[in-house]
């Protein structure tokens, strides 16, 4: 089939859309609208997450359950949605549990990380750990942040204190033991060595949000000395990077005490439970080839994976169908391409679409599909993949100028200009693909 093949495992041609084979939905209930608006779009539910008494439709039951069931702007909030990633939190446990050490995950924007410590935190409060998980910002200050946490501590945890002690009995916290003003990691962890009785896990998420590098100092400096003195408060890091040096300063000085850990992408058997579970919860089903495409337009991304989900069942339902189908992944990827498109700089885009008209797409795809697959990095040295990348990285990546190289030239690195422009690159050519796959074959002489 030609080039494409190469990216999309599809072994059989569209079948036909038929309409007589559709399974309607029957119902609708009663719509009691004012006639002068009755022609504008409304909304399917309330703000108390309730279907509006007079829009309560089979349909819209539906409807408000697959939006429940696939999320893609937000992280999974209950474990039991979470497909996949057993192996990831697997070892995130051993490396907690067993060897007693900090973890720094990361990854590319919209991989999982926050669904991930969204499951850790479930399971740690099952078995009685302390989880205080916090959000960082630009404007992150290393006093302010770890005071939070520790007023949320209760004093009974503290050795020094009798549990009968009245101010336990007034329910007291730890940081009525802190001095005012501004703490430096050695108070912090001359607190935390008194601990007894439990174990904290201190969960920072979006960490490369704070630019600053005394924050991040202090937070390497507080994680060597709980890590000498064996303190039983450990940190779980999360933010968005390539590679740990990236998230942590001074690795150096801490490597021994920490857990690296780059969220994968989703191999196609997750990718298939998150579709399954969307199916569970919702109602609706998919067909095999809906799932397969959907299978190879995610590319591994979980928010890919749910954003046309989400965009394909509700395509599904609008033209009153119980199964999605490959329309539906059509008209899910034209929505999700558009919605996309958003983030992209109009130069950007105004570049890519001169770059696939002069026939480089096949080029642009490698790059697209590498940098969705290895963390946003194009390596171009080592293997018979990193080959192919110097190819595409020559052919199209430098002349349009939408990739830029990753420290020194030589070390032949490089990633896109704009971080959503991969996910953008392959959308376009997922939409290609659906619209017409043997035209995109034949521009190509594939």
């Amino acid at each position: 089939m030609g080039w494409l093949s190469k990216f999309f495992s599809r072994k059989d041609e569209d079948e036909d859309f038929d309409p007589s084979n559709l399974s309607l939905i029957e119902g609708g209930g009663s719509r009691v609208e004012d006639d002068r608006t009755s022609h504008f779009p409304r909304f399917h539910g309330s703000a108390t997450d309730q279907l509006r008494g007079f829009r309560g439709g089979p349909e819209d039951r539906v409807r408000l359950k697959l939006r429940d069931a696939f999320t893609p702007a937000q992280p999974v909030a209950d474990i039991r949605h979470l497909a996949g990633r057993t192996t990831v939190l697997r070892s995130l446990i051993r490396s907690l549990e067993d060897q007693r050490l900090h973890v720094v995950l990361y990854g590319e924007r919209g991989i999982g990380k926050t669904s991930l410590l969204r499951a850790l935190t479930e399971l740690g409060q099952e078995a009685q750990y302390l989880v205080r998980y916090t959000s960082c910002g630009e404007e992150s200050d290393f006093s302010t942040l770890f005071r939070s946490v520790i007023e949320t501590i209760p004093l009974l945890y503290h050795a020094d204190h009798d549990p009968t002690a009245t101010e336990i009995e007034e329910g007291k916290a730890l940081d009525s033991l802190l001095p005012a003003g501004t703490l430096s990691a050695n108070q912090i962890s001359d607190l935390f060595a008194r601990l007894s009785g439990t174990r904290v896990l201190i969960i920072l998420d979006e960490f490369d949000r704070s630019p600053h590098s005394g924050f991040r100092r202090s937070i390497a400096e507080l994680i060597k000395n709980m890590s000498d003195r064996s303190i039983r408060v450990q940190l779980v890091i999360a933010g968005v990077a390539s590679n740990l040096a990236e998230l942590v300063e001074h690795i150096p000085s801490i490597r021994r005490n920490i857990f690296g850990l780059r969220v994968p992408a989703m191999e196609a058997d997750e990718i298939r439970q998150l579709i399954e579970i969307g199916e569970n919860a919702s109602g609706m089903t998919f067909d095999a080839k809906a799932v397969q495409l959907i299978t190879s337009f995610s590319c591994g991304s979980p928010y890919l994976a749910s954003l046309l989900g989400q965009h394909a069942g509700m395509s599904a339902i609008d033209r009153g169908a119980r199964e999605t189908g490959t329309p539906d992944v059509a008209e899910a990827v034209r929505i999700a391409l558009e919605e996309i498109e958003q983030r992209v700089s109009e130069r950007s885009v105004e570049t890519i679409r001169r770059a696939f008209a002069e026939g480089h797409d096949f080029a642009l795809a490698t790059l697209a599909r590498i940098a969705m697959t290895h963390g946003g990095r194009l390596d171009t040295k080592g293997d018979e993949q990193a080959a192919a990348c110097e190819r595409a990285v020559l052919d199209a990546g430098l002349p349009y100028d939408l990739v830029v190289p990753v420290g020194k030239p030589e070390d032949g690195r490089y990633e896109f200009r704009e971080e959503g422009l991969p996910t953008y690159l392959w959308m376009l050519i997922a939409r290609e693909q659906l619209d017409d796959p043997l035209r995109a074959v034949a521009r190509i002489g594939g």
